[in-house]
């Protein structure tokens, strides 16, 4: 029999798992800002080896990648401020190292969880544990080469038809992009939590196509919300994807009930 456990001695477990998800994504963070990939040829192979280099860093080399593959040559991306360009380094290795250190996150949180939930529960958060780290990077993929450029693209347009040169600041450029690949690595997530809801038995499987056109208009109203424009096409490259999911989704979810009624009878 498990002990139960007190108030404050949830509070030092929590703190100490936290602890762990820190240092995880500290670790990856502080590679990522303070090592440079150099690169060589193997047998024919470009590969790359970690060199210590803080002011030429993996996050320079992103945000430079980043710089060619989503502003076009009209644009000149600089920086107002001293720091700015260190800030927007610092944002790139704290969401890499949010995304590689992702398995000790949702191991500490599952494990923190565990003796809260029933059986059933912790194998139903199991089995979509690596479903939902996969969809997550496909997700900020989906967003960085698919809708990031083309609403980066919609925008610039707006200056040229007026004659006008661009200057984007750095730290605005990376928190506009950055904040694409999160809203859509979140929202990927969005099948999977209906399956989890649905398998647990908090809402029946027809629930999700009973309510369909809610949960349509909502999707449409938080694209209108997170789209920096109000032409309402680039509102359409979040929510049709969004739309898309639910769909994948519902799917799923009435996949499952056919499955569990079928074992039933």
């Amino acid at each position: 029999m498990t002990k139960e456990m007190t108030f404050m001695e949830h509070l030092d477990e929590l703190r100490k798992r936290v602890f762990k998800m820190i240092i995880a994504v500290g670790i990856v963070t502080f590679f990522i800002l303070g090592f440079h990939l150099t690169p060589f040829a193997y047998n024919g192979i470009h590969l790359y080896y970690p060199t210590f280099s803080p002011f030429n860093n993996i996050a320079a080399q992103l945000t430079i990648i980043m710089k060619h593959q989503l502003i076009p040559p009209s644009v000149q991306l600089i920086q107002t401020a001293p720091g700015q360009a260190f800030f927007a380094q610092f944002y790139v290795a704290v969401l890499l190292g949010i995304v590689i250190g992702m398995p000790v996150i949702v191991k500490e949180f599952m494990e923190f969880l565990s003796p809260a939930l029933h059986h059933k529960e912790i194998h139903i958060i199991k089995s979509v544990t690596m479903p939902a780290i996969v969809l997550f990077i496909v997700g900020c993929l989906f967003s960085y080469f698919v809708v990031t450029p083309f609403t980066l693209e919609f925008l610039y347009r707006y200056g040229e038809s007026a004659g006008l040169i661009t200057f984007l600041n750095i730290v605005d450029f990376i928190n506009f992009v950055l904040q694409f690949l999160l809203a859509f690595g979140i929202s990927f997530q969005l099948p999977l939590i209906m399956y989890a809801i649905t398998v647990s038995g908090m809402v029946d499987a027809k629930f999700w196509r009973k309510n369909m056109k809610w949960a349509v208009i909502a999707i449409v109203i938080l694209g209108a919300a997170i789209t920096p424009d109000g032409s309402g096409i680039t509102m359409w490259f979040v929510a049709g994807p969004l739309i898309g999911l639910y769909l994948i989704g519902m799917f799923l979810s009435e996949r499952r009930a056919n499955q569990i009624a079928t074992l039933k009878s």
